[in-house]
């Protein structure tokens, strides 16, 4: 699943912005309240999307100078940073956000055109073009941007990037689904995505792009789809 640099990086810096306004309508104490993800706070979920954005920007750099530089320095890092910044209070997770996506963004700007073909390693260990990252970025934006629970929902998600969403779960979970499981997913306007392997008779799940990468990812959807659902694996 390709998604061009440039899509990319525009998707990320509107979901910058529209989790910067989320972020900054937040009282003070909303910071120590449950987001949507299980033993998170909200303090947890921001911290984790301030780091991600300096793990994603240390594999452009890599990218940029050919020095190996992964997301994190150690498999438990990622763990420790979220728990040490988790409790700090609104106004330090407020610019803690802001500047680690500018940061992202500087290191973008810094990537000359062939710098884009480079190979890095993901966090779950595959190499990956880093053409790539601006996805995953754009992706952990606008999907935890839902989690926050502020009142935004997955139909928030703009419907081309919902839909490269469909696609990239999808691709993730055929592999993993039971043998003979699947269906073909179609949204108006959008086309279909095979997911796992349809049975012999047919098998389709239709509904906006939305809706479709809200039930893929675990969040919710349902109510929008048509179609008979195969249960699903846990996504990342």
């Amino acid at each position: 699943m390709t998604v061009p640099v440039v899509r990319s990086l525009a998707w990320v810096e509107e979901g910058q912005l529209a989790l910067r306004q989320a972020v900054d309508a937040l009282p003070a104490d909303a910071v120590a309240e449950p987001s949507a993800l299980p033993g998170w706070t909200r303090g947890h979920l921001l911290t984790h999307l301030a780091r991600n954005a300096d793990a994603l920007g240390n594999l452009l750099t890599w990218a940029r100078t050919g020095i190996p530089t992964p997301m994190y320095a150690s498999p438990d890092q990622r763990a420790t940073d979220i728990e040490a910044g988790a409790g700090r209070p609104l106004v330090e997770q407020r610019s803690d956000v802001r500047e680690s996506a500018a940061r992202f963004a500087q290191a973008a700007e810094a990537l000359a055109d062939d710098a884009w073909s480079a190979t890095v390693t993901s966090g779950q260990g595959r190499e990956i073009p880093a053409s790539e990252v601006p996805w995953l970025r754009a992706r952990e934006v606008w999907i935890h941007l839902v989690d926050l629970r502020v009142g935004i929902g997955m139909d928030v998600l703009p419907p081309d990037l919902a839909w490269a969403l469909v696609r990239d779960v999808a691709g993730w979970m055929s592999a993993r689904l039971a043998p003979d499981t699947g269906a073909e997913l179609t949204a108006d306007g959008h086309g279909t995505v095979v997911l796992g392997t349809p049975s012999p008779s047919g098998g389709t799940v239709s509904g906006p792009p939305y809706a479709l990468a809200a039930w893929l990812t675990g969040r919710g959807g349902t109510e929008e789809l048509r179609g008979e659902l195969p249960k699903l694996p846990r996504w990342i």
